[in-house]
């Protein structure tokens, strides 16, 4: 099972309401369980790296399983390293990503970048994306 591109667009629109409730221009991005992109956007004001940054969060994430956050302290470890280095950086294990779910499925994952205040915004908003599903 993969997240089709309505449900993208549904947790597209749920991270996009939190965001522009929390004032801050965010790029959310919606990835497959392979971590290819099937929907994204960049709020007026979003850095224009943000998309990059919110996409390899999400590829990480749905490629673990696990939110981004979780791989934090191991970022800079050899196993990580020699990851990015595989995908040619895509792989972005930061704190700002959820894996997407169907029972214990992975279907995707909601990856969002460019809050500006904390991380813990991008995850706030990530999953209020994953809420609206």
């Amino acid at each position: 099972m993969v997240i089709s591109h309505a449900e993208a667009e549904r947790v597209v629109a749920g991270a996009k309401a939190k965001a522009l409730e929390l004032g801050f221009p965010f790029s959310i991005a919606v990835v497959d369980p392979r971590g290819d992109l099937v929907a994204l956007l960049r709020l007026d004001g979003a850095r224009w790296t943000s998309p990059h940054a919110a996409w390899g969060k999400a590829a990480f994430s749905a490629t673990f399983g696990v939110p981004s956050a979780d791989w934090n302290e191991r970022a800079l470890g050899a196993t990580m390293r020699s990851i990015m280095q595989v995908t040619d950086g895509h792989f972005i294990p930061q704190q700002g990503a959820l894996p997407i779910k169907r029972g214990d499925e992975v279907i995707g994952a909601v990856g969002v970048s460019g809050s500006g205040q904390s991380v813990n915004d991008d995850e706030d908003v990530a999953q209020a994306g994953i809420d609206a599903l």
